[in-house]
């Protein structure tokens, strides 16, 4: 799991910030932003640069608090090298919020309170030891 923790690329975008790892990329939205389709397709673009022929799960540290147009989950499900997503909250709303999210997406969604246990997830995910 120690190289798993090593970044390949940090990004920042103008509504967050984007770390890549070898098999995950771990996302923190900025605080206030509405999470709409045009959002979602320039991470999904970015998925495409990172993972186009490797599996990869997407983790969301949610430290911020914002919201999510859950019709973006149909076209994030149609990333074929997409394993599954996982929210990282320690916040009691964020964490409802992610439960009403996971209905509308149907590949693998887990929600942890630590960062750590949301990586061990990706590595099982993928099969990584």
């Amino acid at each position: 799991m120690k190289d798993s923790l090593i970044s390949k690329d940090t990004l920042i975008l103008d509504f967050c910030k984007v770390e890549i790892y070898n098999h995950y990329v771990i996302v923190e939205i900025n605080e206030g932003v509405n999470v709409t389709p045009k959002y979602n397709r320039a991470l999904i673009k970015i998925n495409e640069k990172y993972f186009s022929n490797q599996p990869f799960v997407y983790i969301t540290n949610r430290v911020n608090s914002y919201s999510v147009d859950p019709k973006i989950y149909h076209d994030t499900a149609q990333i074929e090298t997409l394993k599954g997503i996982t929210v990282v909250s320690k916040k009691y709303h964020a964490k409802i919020n992610a439960q009403i999210e996971k209905i509308f997406f149907n590949k693998p969604f887990e929600i942890f309170t630590e960062l750590e246990d949301a990586v061990k997830w990706a590595d099982e995910l993928i099969k990584i030891k």
